[in-house]
């Protein structure tokens, strides 16, 4: 079992920055990968970046956000800078977990809200 708890999201202004952080309950390092997702209104859940043997992000946050990992504290961090009001959504921390037999499973976080004003 493995619990993921999110926090860092809140209020910022068009061009803002925001580095929300997911804390995992198990080592990182025993999960294949870790991402963030968001989910605005009315839209469905998107992934916007993950981070496991390699990285890769949506074409829409690209050169904006990075994601990070610190193996030391079981910690994903998702550095989000030249915010636009677009990117308001509560942003979700996943981890895909190999069950052993050849799938994954998924864990999730409660979600953080991040609100970009015009």
């Amino acid at each position: 079992q493995v619990q993921l708890v999110e926090s860092g999201g809140g209020l910022v202004q068009h061009g803002g920055s925001l580095r929300p952080s997911c804390a995992s309950s198990v080592s990182i390092t025993s999960i294949n990968a870790m991402g963030w997702y968001r989910q605005a209104p009315g839209k469905q859940r998107e992934l916007v970046a993950v981070i496991g043997k390699g990285g890769s992000y949506a074409d829409s946050i690209k050169g904006r956000f990075t994601i990070s990992r610190d193996n030391a504290k079981n910690t994903v961090y998702l550095q989000m800078n030249s915010l636009k009001p677009e990117d308001t959504a509560v942003y979700y921390c996943n981890a895909k977990r190999s069950t052993g037999l050849g799938t994954f499973y998924d864990y999730w976080g409660q979600g953080t809200q991040v609100t970009v004003s015009s």
